[in-house]
């Protein structure tokens, strides 16, 4: 596995390169589509296809989707919409016990977040397998008939230990041999519920001795008496995912199936079982093709959905949407953009070979997006009181602060300059160290878009804290007036008005874990969790943000990017910090 550490906009995607061979070649030029997914008997009454290709993507509703699956998103619904094609959201629910609704809707909520919908001309597009579940059975009973198919009543333990390993090949089972019409008799049976779980499953007859062990007769149907979240109590038997997702894929029309790596080696299956059901007159040419890219590895993550679960099950984290966590719900409660992830996998591009992308990638892009998008604004993260000694009690003065140096067209916007403002700590030191350009006694620093200053010294309490700042202005250097530049100085501080700042909470969140590949020393990559991993201040935020909402978006200066959460009031202003203006993690 190799290390990508840097970002390249020209990065390859192979699959383009395929599907634009497919284009030339017209191997789609013929291809039949009834409107909405079918058997051969239905397509066949269908007319061309008006989309040139047709894409999936098919989430599993048993847990919400993470930055991985944005990767998948942003691949399939972006090639279907380059090359003029579909791209259908598919529920694969063929596993009762751990799917509900709940998965379903925030998919739903998620994939449109991104910015994608289903819809193709009048064609709706999204599917779930269980729309499926009679036409899967029918191709099930199909292929016992043609011999493909036997009922096996060893046990899950016996199934396994015959299966072989990689270096030695598999034994036969004893009801292998079982006649069509036994095994029709018997399947007909699980499906009607006669028999318990665990006590016998359906398997695809191939080769018990192929080098490729999933294709030594794989289990393509077992009984689970489970109640559906889509079909209820009606069926107690269930297609296994690798059976399923062929027939799924044909049925759909869908000419390239696009899986992650680990499906490599069931591509030889999958191809086996479209074959089988052309032969049987259920599928129709052109048959779907699988095409397999490497998934995404990010550094200082985990995107195993058993350590997520783990992760919020264990109250490591806040919940699914906490936004430390790599799920799509809390990195768009931390202020992570649709633009950004776009960003980000043009950026890492698709590729066969798995590799690690930096983290840091990943921030970069939603600064990019952020930096040309996010309205600037002033906030004091760890507030220390500034006093102006040579103003009166009651002086106020309008300053002007630019909504984005980039954009002169969105204007400016007003700050109130008074006598006691607050400043940031760490733009104090009594004793400064060594390039240290900011507030000490003696030194003059600007307070942006405002008058210059000069430091007399500082106010300490009982315990030696420094609680307050002392300043004189120098009239005449107030920003963009004449002359304010008669006087050079290398320190530039922001700034509040303590009389109209507002009071806010402050989330600042950093990664959850402290190395690239959490667990990669101690197996175990709960040691990794990083203790900082969130920090949260009581801040003061400039008074233009006085009507915040939640999901609104600032870069606060010098400071970062933020966002109002969802939790937010005017009564408590809660602010979640997005990424840092630059790549401070060491």
């Amino acid at each position: 596995m190799t290390n990508q550490t840097e970002s390249n906009e020209s990065t390859p995607n192979f699959i383009r390169t395929i599907i634009e061979k497919n284009i030339s070649q017209k191997l789609f030029a013929n291809k039949k589509w009834a409107g909405t997914p079918g058997n051969k008997t239905h397509h066949d009454n269908g007319t061309q296809d008006a989309a040139k290709i047709r894409t999936r993507f098919p989430p599993e509703p048993n847990g919400y989707l993470h930055i991985g699956h944005a990767k998948s998103i942003f691949l399939n619904f972006g090639l279907a919409k380059d090359y003029s094609g579909a791209c259908h959201l598919r529920f694969d629910d063929t596993n009762p016990e751990k799917e509900n609704k709940e998965f379903v809707e925030s998919i739903i909520s998620d994939v449109k977040w991104l910015g994608f919908n289903w819809k193709f001309n009048n064609e709706l597009n999204l599917y779930y397998a269980s729309d499926y579940f009679e036409l899967m059975y029918e191709a099930a009973k199909a292929l016992i008939k043609s011999n493909h198919a036997y009922i096996d009543q060893q046990s899950m333990e016996e199934i396994k230990k015959n299966r072989g390993t990689l270096t030695s090949p598999g034994k036969n089972s004893p009801f292998r041999k079982r006649s069509q019409e036994e095994n029709l008799k018997l399947f007909e049976e699980m499906k009607e519920g006669k028999h318990s779980d665990g006590s016998m499953v359906l398997r695809a007859k191939i080769d018990m001795a192929s080098p490729n062990i999933n294709l030594r007769d794989p289990s393509i149907y077992r009984i689970k008496k489970e109640s559906h979240h889509k079909t209820g109590e009606l069926w107690c038997i269930y297609p296994m995912y690798t059976f399923a997702h062929p027939i799924e894929d044909a049925l759909e029309g869908i000419t390239h199936s696009i899986c992650t790596l680990e499906f490599e080696d069931q591509r030889p299956f999958y191809d086996w079982i479209l074959e089988k059901l052309f032969d049987s007159g259920i599928l129709n040419q052109p048959l779907p093709k699988q095409y397999e890219f490497a998934r995404l590895n990010l550094t200082y993550v985990v995107l195993s959905k058993r350590k997520l679960i783990e992760l919020v099950e264990n109250d490591h984290v806040t919940g699914w949407d906490d936004p430390r966590l790599p799920t799509l719900k809390g990195a768009r409660r931390r202020g992570y953009t649709p633009e950004g992830f776009k960003l980000f996998t043009e950026r890492i591009g698709v590729a066969k070979a798995d590799s690690w992308i930096e983290y840091s990638i990943l921030e970069d892009c939603m600064r990019e997006v952020l930096n040309s998008s996010a309205l600037r604004r002033v906030a004091v993260l760890d507030p220390l009181k500034l006093v102006i000694n040579n103003l009166p009690e009651d002086f106020e003065e309008d300053c002007f602060a630019p909504n984005h140096p980039q954009n002169p067209k969105l204007g400016n916007r007003t700050i109130k300059l008074t006598k006691e403002l607050w400043i940031e700590k760490a733009d104090f030191m009594e004793e400064p160290e060594k390039k240290f350009f900011r507030l000490f006694p003696g030194s003059q620093v600007r307070l942006r878009y405002g008058y210059i200053v000069n430091c007399i010294g500082c106010e300490k309490d009982k315990d030696g804290n420094i609680v307050k700042v002392l300043c004189d202005y120098i009239p005449d250097t107030k920003s963009g007036t004449p002359g304010s530049d008669s006087i050079k100085v290398k320190g530039n501080i922001h700034w509040l008005s303590t009389k109209h700042a507002l009071n806010a909470e402050a989330f600042l969140y950093d990664r959850l874990f402290i190395t690239e590949q959490p667990g990669s020393k101690s197996n175990n990559y709960l040691d990794d969790i990083n203790p900082n991993s969130i920090k949260v201040s009581k801040i003061k935020l400039e008074e233009n943000l006085i009507d915040i909402n939640p999901g609104d978006q600032y870069q606060f200066e010098r400071h970062g990017y933020f966002i109002c959460d969802q939790e937010s009031k005017k009564s408590h202003i809660k602010i979640n910090r997005t990424v840092t203006l630059r790549d401070t993690w060491k």
